[in-house]
């Protein structure tokens, strides 16, 4: 089953999901809460639209 997100004029398309857990600060989640907030947009969902931006960019994180 896939999901459907209603963006502005855009539909968001989803595979289905995994659930994952993971830790992260306290801030990241009040920035994406208030996102969401602006955005009447899960917080989840926008977190997964910023993976999946920076999948499809196919930008890699510098390690030094």
């Amino acid at each position: 089953m896939l999901t459907y997100y209603k963006l502005g004029p855009y539909v968001l398309e989803i595979e289905p999901r995994r659930r994952v857990t993971m830790n992260t600060d306290g801030e990241n989640i009040d920035y994406f809460k208030a996102e969401a907030a602006r955005t009447d947009v899960p917080y989840q969902v926008i977190i997964n639209m910023y993976l999946m931006e920076f999948r499809m960019q196919k930008r890699h994180l510098a390690v030094a």
